[in-house]
């Protein structure tokens, strides 16, 4: 079963998997963050790197997509394929730091991997607002993360609210300004039993809830 965490940088993501694999004891898939060799690159030139960055993004998410599908574990995925595609590349190629034949290249590679694919058991989007993102992005200290420009979050936060009004699939939808999971058991206990309620209740799930 493959169970996928979408959401913003800084939102939660990492944290929501981390608790759910320790809750359920399923098997996490972190995204590959501290050792990306691109990533500092990027966002001190975001034009230079963004590319590479995507593609590298791209080759690693496709192939834990790969083997998650040959697993019989429950694998619980940090960030998805989805995101690169259908907002991270096009937020870069709409603030002109992505050439458009780069984009159309980058698109085009997205789509024939899409072809052998399907979408996750469950999509959990972690829906922030950017003063949100902002106070836990600054709380982490990561380095290169100081340098994250405002409107590149905001263009994000877009493209994320388009995406998932659009989605096919099954869906929950939490509020991470109000739905402290990471420090509030209470509030992870809602997420749980919405999880639950999602993936083993005895009728049909719904397509998508919020919490």
């Amino acid at each position: 079963m493959h169970i996928a965490i979408a959401g913003n940088i800084g939102s939660g993501k990492t944290t929501l998997t981390r608790l759910l694999c320790q809750h359920f004891k399923w098997t996490p898939r972190f995204e590959p963050v501290d050792h990306n060799p691109y990533l500092a690159d990027f966002y001190e030139d975001m034009e230079r790197w963004s590319f590479n960055l995507q593609i590298y993004f791209l080759n690693k998410r496709f192939r834990d997509i790969v083997e998650i599908s040959r697993s019989d574990d429950v694998i619980v995925q940090d960030r998805t394929i989805y995101e690169d595609a259908n907002i991270f590349a096009p937020n870069l190629h709409d603030m002109g730091l992505m050439s458009t034949r780069d984009f159309e290249n980058y698109s085009d590679l997205f789509d024939l991997m899409m072809s052998l694919v399907g979408n996750p058991d469950l999509l959990i989007y972690l829906r922030s607002s950017i003063p949100n993102l902002i106070s836990q992005i600054q709380k982490r200290g990561r380095e290169y993360e100081k340098s994250i420009r405002i409107d590149y979050l905001t263009g994000l936060n877009e493209k994320y609210e388009n995406w998932i009004k659009d989605y096919e699939g099954n869906l929950l939808i939490v509020d991470s300004d109000h739905i402290k999971f990471g420090n509030n058991p209470e509030d992870f206990e809602k997420v749980t039993n919405m999880i639950e309620a999602q993936m083993f209740g005895l009728f049909t799930p719904k397509k998508q809830q919020e919490l």
